[in-house]
């Protein structure tokens, strides 16, 4: 069969973009499992135009939330066509019902294990509805296919070495869709680290661990850096931030080529990292963590999310001047979003919290999908606009650059310069994030003409 994998997007800034610094690993990692004679292409509708005159036998579909309209609206294109349309991903794994009325199959949970026996079925005429399933256990997972990915990627080498994390945020579906907490051999990961065949050399010398928390495993983590060494790469990653009081850890993370780590802060608030779950996070260690992983050199990113029951307006915008005095290098600014699947979602809905007549167009963290609880969800948006304002103003993004000028590696130094700048640059031709009240019928996708075989109306709403 010929298969086209799509990975699907709705864009989140005004103006959008053509490239991106990253892809996600889902669709080249989808496309690597197929045995042969399968032909596989992978599009990202984020930097690819999606071409329904495909030749393609069998169209699968991964999306999230927020590109959940996207997505079915390619599919009713793609079914009037005659083609056969499959999905997978966090949305259809928690919204089943919802997402059979728009595929012929889902697949739900990891798709490892699934993809292949849903590719049986579609070449023999036998396909079933669902497709459950299952944690992987990571060994064997072939090398991703790169060769498949656009060139509109910054960095292209994404690769996964561990799945899951052991701890329990409230607004993370990382422990139902993805549970427990597993390690690919470390020969495997070496493998796709040392994969080279790629244009550029800052795409054949920067990997990107597509993982939730790398270093959890001391053990397991000690010896993929040491393998890593003789590498001679930039690598960046997710952790927590209890590396900073390992001073052993961050040594061998800087002898084996990190540049950049991801911390999930959250908040500056002790009451709304409780609302989080976030509880091993510690506010009066905040800067003692930053400043014992940029001592090694390394460029701090940071994610920081408004709209906790305990946030209001003064405090959400008073984030863009704490992450500077901490030293965070890159911030990643989001509003909460309650997706199913996660605590948060349960709790709000319980409390009738939940905005219904929103549909998903809001669930892709710039948006305000639920009624906070301090203040109105107008004035959650408009306090994260002006977060994201100041916090990627000339200025500030300016003094980040500077800073790091000091302290940070030749890598993360322009890892800085890069990411600063891009945000910095959307600034200035303020290409803001998208405001959904106010653009929700442009941005909500329905087929142009009927499909061939009948299927609902696009949902005006969630279905929660």
């Amino acid at each position: 069969m010929k298969i086209d994998i799509i990975i699907a997007y709705i864009r989140r800034y005004e103006f959008g973009h053509e490239y991106d610094f990253v892809p996600p690993i889902t669709g080249i990692h989808l496309a690597a499992i197929p045995p042969a004679p399968h032909e596989v292409r992978v599009y990202h509708q984020q930097v690819d135009a999606i071409r329904f005159d495909t030749d393609a036998d069998l169209i699968a579909i991964s999306f999230f939330s927020g590109f959940a309209l996207s997505a079915y609206h390619l599919a009713a294109e793609f079914r009037q066509r005659g083609k056969t349309v499959v999905a997978g991903g966090p949305h259809v794994t928690y919204c089943q019902d919802e997402a059979l009325q728009y595929f012929d199959a889902i697949v739900t949970g990891e798709a490892e294990g699934q993809w292949p026996l849903l590719l049986a079925d579609a070449a023999a005429g036998k396909l079933k509805q669902v497709y459950l399933g299952g944690p992987c256990d990571m060994k064997g997972l072939p090398t991703p296919r790169y060769d498949l990915l656009p060139n509109k990627f910054f960095i292209r080498k994404v690769i996964q070495a561990t799945r899951g994390c052991p701890f329990s945020c409230s607004f993370c579906t990382v422990p139902s869709l993805n549970p427990g907490f597993r390690l690919r051999p470390v020969e495997d990961v070496i493998r796709d680290a040392s994969y080279d065949a790629f244009k550029w050399w800052w795409q054949r010398k920067v990997v990107w661990f597509w993982d939730d928390n790398l270093t959890i495993r001391r053990p397991y983590i000690r010896e993929l850096l040491q393998q890593m060494i003789p590498l001679k790469k930039w690598w960046l990653t997710q952790a927590s931030m209890d590396i900073a009081k390992d001073p052993e850890l961050l040594d061998l993370m800087k002898a084996s080529g990190c540049i950049g780590v991801f911390l999930g802060i959250e908040s500056f608030g002790a009451d709304s990292l409780a609302d989080a779950n976030k509880r091993q996070n510690r506010i009066d260690h905040y800067s003692a963590a930053v400043k014992a992983i940029r001592k090694r050199g390394i460029a701090v990113m940071a994610g920081f999310i408004a709209g906790f029951d305990h946030d209001d307006e003064a405090s959400i915008v008073a984030m863009a001047d704490q992450l500077m005095e901490i030293g965070i290098d890159v911030p990643f600014l989001s509003i909460m979003t309650p997706f199913r699947g996660t605590p948060i979602y349960q709790s709000l809905k319980k409390e009738d919290r939940i905005l219904e007549d929103r549909n998903w167009n809001f669930y892709n963290g710039y948006n305000v999908a639920f009624q906070p609880k301090k203040i109105s969800a107008s004035q959650l948006l408009q306090a994260h606009r002006q977060l994201w304002k100041r916090s990627f103003s000339p200025w500030y993004a300016f003094r980040r650059i500077c800073r790091g000028a000091f302290r940070l590696r030749l890598g993360a130094f322009l890892l800085s310069v890069f990411m600063n700048g891009f945000y910095s640059y959307k600034r200035v031709r303020r290409n803001f994030p998208i405001d959904m009240t106010a653009r929700q019928d442009g941005y909500q996708p329905v087929p142009a003409t009927p499909v061939a075989s009948p299927q609902p109306k696009l949902r005006q709403q969630p279905a929660l």
